[in-house]
């Protein structure tokens, strides 16, 4: 295990902003920390550089404690939201700058810098000024820099957090591509879902300071831990629920249930692929009270009378308009019972 944190905790004003919290990241992995603001993934990842100390626990790096090693003796890099690029230095400049405070021969320096250049798509720009470059490159260069002296551990903060949205879907992906072809170990924090399901090997969802999920995207994704995770990942059709047998007693109805559903008072996800509409008159009535286009389908709400909202994901040329009545059906395959 390269990184290891064992009940690292942090408090502000007696408050615990990181409570107990044991992680461990392999080496070559990449682990993303998901979550709102406040559920303390920026400060785990200041822990871990050195630049926030501990509380109560310790973290170890290759099996080595590191307490009390300053963040400039722990050989991690890390990459922050808006890039701290050095505006008086070139970009050469920038990405030889801890090459540099490594007493690295400048042949050497000049070497890795058009190296690290040519790998995140910048070749040839060592001489270019760090202000003539947009956002993307700006990205580009402290991603090269942080790279430069090979830390043992890269950490990205919200690595895409300013960058429009088709920008930050193709970076993802050649970020995704070079950590591979690097073999880099990677933890990053980020309140996007998106990007972190399209960068990581494993998924970390935090809240109130504690991990509430950890698991491979598909793992996270298919199966949420509780209420808050299925929230968080952007699932609206949660109700508390009575399963008895293969259905579930909920709001809606009787919802069908997958094989071996625990049963009892619980908490139950239906997916919005889950939710098939039908004629009026089959199935639970329900009324169309919005639609957005998602690109590749429709998100349509319903809302059926005296029980909550429903989310359904209907195909583009099928959605039914605002206003309109519809039956909803349920599919099993698309249920979780959850916890």
């Amino acid at each position: 295990m390269l990184l290891g944190l064992q009940g690292a905790t942090v408090r502000f004003g007696g408050r615990a902003v990181l409570d107990a919290v044991d992680l461990g990241v392999a080496e070559h992995e990449v682990v993303c920390v998901l979550g709102p603001s406040g559920s303390g993934k920026s400060t785990l990842l200041r822990v871990v550089a050195g630049l926030q100390p501990l509380d109560a626990g310790r973290v170890l790096l290759e099996g080595r404690d590191q307490t009390g090693v300053p963040a400039h003796r722990r050989g991690v890099g890390l990459m922050f939201q808006d890039h701290q690029l050095f505006p008086q230095r070139d970009v050469g400049g920038n990405v030889a700058f801890g090459l540099r405070m490594h007493g690295v021969p400048k042949a050497e320096q000049q070497e890795r810098v058009g190296e690290l250049l040519e790998l995140v798509g910048l070749p040839g720009a060592a001489r270019r000024a760090v202000s003539a470059l947009s956002g993307g490159e700006q990205q580009r260069v402290a991603l090269a820099r942080a790279l430069a002296p090979r830390p043992r551990l890269l950490m990205l903060d919200e690595p895409l957090g300013q960058l429009d949205r088709s920008l930050r879907e193709r970076l993802v992906v050649e970020l995704r591509e070079l950590f591979g072809t690097l073999g880099t170990t990677v933890l990053a924090v980020t309140h996007d879902q998106g990007e972190a399901f399209a960068l990581a090997d494993r998924v970390v969802v935090m809240r109130d300071g504690r991990i509430a999920q950890s698991g491979t995207p598909l793992q996270v994704w298919q199966r949420p831990a509780d209420a808050f995770v299925a929230r968080f990942l952007g699932f609206e059709n949660v109700v508390e629920a009575t399963v008895a047998g293969p259905a579930a007693d909920t709001p809606w109805g009787k919802v069908p249930l997958p094989g071996d559903a625990p049963q009892g008072t619980r908490t139950v996800l239906v997916r919005p692929a889950g939710v098939r509409l039908v004629p009026v008159g089959e199935g639970l009535r329900c009324t169309v009270a919005a639609r957005t286009f998602q690109g590749t389908h429709v998100a349509v709400r319903l809302q059926p009378a005296g029980a909550p909202r429903l989310e359904a994901a209907c195909p583009l040329r099928s959605a039914p308009e605002v206003g309109a009545e519809v039956g909803v059906e349920f599919d099993a395959a698309e249920v979780v019972v959850l916890g």
